[in-house]
């Protein structure tokens, strides 16, 4: 692989040890997948947050990184959800161990210059690529997002080189920064008109059969953003699918060749019925609704806030988000209704990397087809899978 003087110098280290880490990670990453170069990027996104996931090894590793002072991110970058909602998770009943280590985590990648936005929707709270920007993003949905419906260019990157690249602002050019990569290789045709949770078992479908794929859809009804979340989420949880196109709405499908695909699939309403119904684990009480798998926007806070005004939940209701947008919610009012109610708008986390093993809760309610996916594995939970309005139970 190609390096400029500078890059050379950097692996030499010239200018610190975690530049000199940084880019050997990087480099390491482009002489195994064949990058002719690395390219300057405009934006990063970094996982392996969670103390539930990287633990005490993971926290000890970032601390040493961070006693380099000379070594901070130079792009814009933010973080992927931490286990705990950093600011209320005594009244939230985290457990308090997970909590003290999960703020020490945070805190490190924060010396780093990472940004203390914990989020898997970074581009709802201003870590926005442009068009055909290469950029270094971790989280699988937000990578999904980032690639098929801004058009942005990025691999699905582990969290080590996505921190790396957001030191060193480059990136190794291979896989979905060259054109070549992002063409179609599954038309799939969807018979039924879709809404709420339906794009979400459409992903799980086309996720498990396209794998690490580019599928390109063809849709009865225009999808929203939310509903493009909802899909890439799916897409990239039971695949590994980074960049999708549908047709009419994402800004690189006129550019595919359809015709020539010769991979066809269809989708009829029969098909997400089934699959809406196989992600539900059990028939039990559900204890939580936990909802925002990726992290709800402002619309989705509104549309429950609407659900559940003037009502009294039954079971315990979280809807995760970052804090930019429940500080938004918290000014329209609709926090004070979902409380009010008995719900709670949290913050940072979900329900995929927190402890709620550890909380008391057997069977989840979700709307996401990542979420019930991930929660039955990672949790060890029961999850049952439908619209919003299904899964809350008023008293």
């Amino acid at each position: 692989m190609f390096l400029t003087k500078e890059e050379q110098e950097m692996c030499d280290g010239e200018y610190g040890e975690t530049i000199r880490k940084s880019m050997d990670i990087l480099v390491a990453l482009g002489d195994i997948y064949g990058a002719s170069k690395l390219v300057d990027i405009t934006s990063a996104q970094v996982s392996g947050v969670s103390y539930k996931t990287i633990g005490e090894a993971g926290l000890e590793y970032l601390q040493d990184l961070a006693r380099d002072e000379s070594a901070k991110a130079s792009v814009n970058a933010s973080l992927n959800p931490p286990g705990t909602d950093l600011d209320n998770w005594k009244e939230l009943g985290f457990p308090e161990y997970f909590a003290v280590k999960q703020n020490d985590i945070v805190d490190a990648y924060g010396d780093l210059g990472i940004a203390k936005t914990c989020t898997c929707t970074p581009y709802l709270v201003g870590n926005v690529p442009r068009f055909r920007d290469h950029i270094s993003w971790s989280e699988s949905s937000a990578v999904a997002y980032g690639n098929s419906v801004i058009g942005a260019r990025t691999n699905r990157e582990g969290g080590p080189a996505a921190l790396a690249a957001a030191i060193v602002g480059k990136t190794p050019l291979y896989g979905f920064h060259l054109d070549e990569n992002r063409n179609a290789n599954l038309v799939v045709n969807v018979s039924c008109e879709l809404q709420g949770a339906d794009f979400g078992a459409l992903g799980y479908i086309i996720g498990k059969a396209v794998g690490g794929g580019v599928p390109y859809f063809k849709m009865q009804n225009a999808p929203s953003n939310n509903n493009l979340k909802t899909l890439g989420a799916a897409l990239a949880s039971s695949g590994s699918v980074a960049l999708y196109h549908v047709e009419d709405v994402t800004p690189e499908a006129n550019l595919i060749s359809v015709g020539e695909i010769e991979d066809i699939m269809f989708i009829s309403e029969k098909e997400i019925n089934e699959t809406r119904k196989s992600l539900t684990t059990t028939d039990k009480e559900i204890d939580l609704v936990c909802l925002g798998c990726p992290h709800a926007s402002l619309e989705e806070i509104k549309e429950v806030a609407n659900i559940v005004e003037g009502k009294t939940i039954k079971n315990k209701l979280w809807i995760c988000t970052s804090v930019s947008v429940k500080a938004t919610a918290d000014r329209m009012g609709y926090t004070q209704i979902i409380e009010s109610a008995g719900g709670n708008v949290v913050c940072d986390t979900c329900m995929v990397v927190a402890p709620i093993e550890e909380m008391g809760f057997e069977v989840i309610g979700v709307n996401s087809a990542k979420a019930a996916n991930y929660v039955p594995s990672m949790c060890g939970l029961d999850v049952v899978y439908d619209d919003t309005e299904n899964l809350i139970r008023f008293e």
